[in-house]
């Protein structure tokens, strides 16, 4: 049996002041850094298959081992499994309004020092799903200069405000919107009918404007990257990560 994880190294990193210090980590590939988290059940065969891609246009992936098995099955009973277990799990805040994700401090730390260890302009990340939102509060930290949201879904739609809400505390929010300002895109990708998502994606556009890049497909499917994925969107996530964080000499084919 192939294991999808032939060529990954596996390793951890320490943030001594995050809630869980340590995660383990799996790395691949060589050039500027790209964050990938995994959504739930976890580091499944399709999310190592898109980190892959990743890999390929010329980055070096780290995923952090967040919750789930590695590798991870894909489907109902997996989700059911890890669900019940990252519910309890203090590192995520899954109803709470205004209020960042602890696990995020984990996360800043394992991209500032990824981008001084490889340089560049800086580091890429994307999250997934219950992690999707991860991307964004991980853009607090200067280093992250490439942040990709897919199908974004915490806090919990349920209701409205939870819906609409970014998982942000409200100086987290400030940070986001000034670096916005000064320049830094923010990638998202979702089914236009997904209800996973709520109404986020309003909420983003109205907080930091045409610097929110929206890229959305019709359709009440979910998994932008994986499961459910769509040319359009992996090409959309390959393009941001080349245009904002390869120098010119280091792009494929140049």
């Amino acid at each position: 049996m192939v294991d999808v994880l032939d060529g990954w190294v596996l390793g951890q990193y320490t943030e001594p002041t995050a809630p869980v210090p340590t995660h383990p980590t799996y790395r691949r590939g060589s050039g500027p850094g790209v964050v990938v988290i995994a959504e739930i059940p976890g580091i499944t065969p399709e999310v190592v298959a898109f980190a892959d891609e990743v890999v390929a246009q010329g980055f070096t992936v780290v995923m952090p081992h967040l919750f789930g098995e590695v590798p991870s099955a894909s489907g109902a009973g997996a989700a059911v499994r890890t669900l019940a277990k990252v519910c309890v799990n203090r590192e995520f805040t899954k109803l709470r309004l205004r209020e960042t994700s602890p696990v995020a401090t984990w996360l800043r730390s394992l991209a500032r020092t990824l981008h001084a260890e490889l340089g560049g302009p800086g580091v890429g990340a994307l999250g997934m799903c219950f992690t999707g939102g991860f991307a964004l509060a991980m853009m607090v930290d200067e280093s992250v200069a490439a942040p990709v949201l897919a199908q974004p879904s915490l806090p919990f739609p349920i209701g409205r405000a939870r819906g609409a809400d970014l998982n942000l505390s409200p100086a987290d929010l400030d940070v986001v919107k000034r670096r916005a300002a000064a320049g830094c895109a923010v990638l998202g990708l979702r089914y236009a009918d997904d209800p996973a998502t709520g109404t986020r994606f309003d909420t983003l556009t109205g907080e930091i404007g045409d610097a929110f890049l929206r890229v959305e497909l019709p359709g009440r499917k979910h998994s932008t990257v994986t499961g459910d994925r769509q040319p359009e969107f992996v090409d959309a996530v390959m393009s941001f990560f080349r245009d904002t964080l390869l120098v010119e000499d280091d792009r494929p084919g140049l």
